[in-house]
C-alpha cells in the first residue's frame, strides 16, 4: 500500500510573557503532523511491519523535517526537539509506533538540527481531537532540564478510526525564566556518579 496522507497540520506558538515577566527572547514552540491512512488497516494481524516502515518512514521523516525546519527558519534555531504518534481507535498502537521508532524516520530531523541526543517521544491512541503531546528535550544534552518542554495541540477530525498521526515538535529555547537547575547538580548533591543512569 502506498503512503496516503489525508492532511498536514502545523502548530506555532510564541510565548511572550511567563509568570508576569517578559520572555526575552520569546520562546517559540512549533509542531508539524501528518494524518495518514493506516497502511495495515483491514489486514488483520501483520507479523512483519518492516516493508511499510522502510517505505513510509523516510517519506514522512523528510516531509515533516522540511516543514518544521521551514517554520523555525533553519535547523540551527531549534534547540529542543521531540516526536509523537497517535493511533486511531481501530488501529494497533504498534502501527503508529512503527512509523516513528525507526531511524528511517527520526534521523532526518536529527541530522537537520545537528543533534546528538535521541528524540523524546509519546505513542498514544485516541479518537479525533485527542490532544497530541510531543515531549521535548535539549537536542544535545538530555540532562538540561531548562529544555524539558511539551508541544500540545489537537486535530479536530483526526485521527479517524483507521488513521495514524505522526509528528515532530521543536522549540527555539528553554522555558522562560528556568531556574530549577539540571540533573548533574542533583547527582552531585546526592553524591551519585554523574554517569548514573538511574538519576532523574
Amino acid at each position: 500500500m502506498s503512503l496516503r496522507i489525508r492532511k498536514l497540520v502545523t502548530f506555532d506558538e510564541d510565548v511572550l510573557y511567563e509568570g508576569e515577566k517578559e520572555a526575552s527572547p520569546p520562546l517559540r514552540l512549533i509542531g508539524v503532523a501528518a494524518v495518514l491512512k493506516n497502511p495495515w488497516a483491514g489486514r488483520g494481524y501483520v507479523e512483519d511491519l518492516r516493508p511499510e516502515i522502510k517505505s513510509m518512514g523516510p517519506q514522512l521523516g523528510k516531509l515533516l523535517t522540511d516543514r518544521i525546519i521551514g517554520l523555525a527558519g533553519g535547523g540551527h534555531k531549534i534547540e529542543a526537539y521531540g516526536k509523537a504518534c497517535m493511533a486511531g481507535t481501530d488501529c494497533e498502537l504498534e502501527h503508529a509506533s512503527a512509523l516513528i521508532h525507526t531511524l528511517h524516520f527520526g534521523n532526518f530531523y536529527r541530522q537537520a538540527v545537528d543533534a546528538k541526543s535521541y528524540l523524546g517521544f509519546t505513542n498514544t491512541r485516541g479518537p479525533a481531537n485527542t490532544q497530541l503531546q510531543i515531549p521535548l528535550m535539549d537536542k544535545n544534552d538530555t540532562g538540561r532540564r531548562s529544555h524539558y518542554l511539551t508541544v500540545q495541540f489537537s486535530i479536530y477530525d483526526a485521527p479517524a478510526d483507521d488513521e495514524l498521526i505522526v509528528a515532530f515538535g521543536g522549540a527555539t529555547g528553554g522555558r522562560p525564566h528556568h531556574r530549577i537547575g539540571d540533573r548533574y547538580q542533583d547527582l552531585k548533591d546526592i553524591g551519585a556518579d554523574l554517569e548514573n543512569p538511574a538519576g532523574v
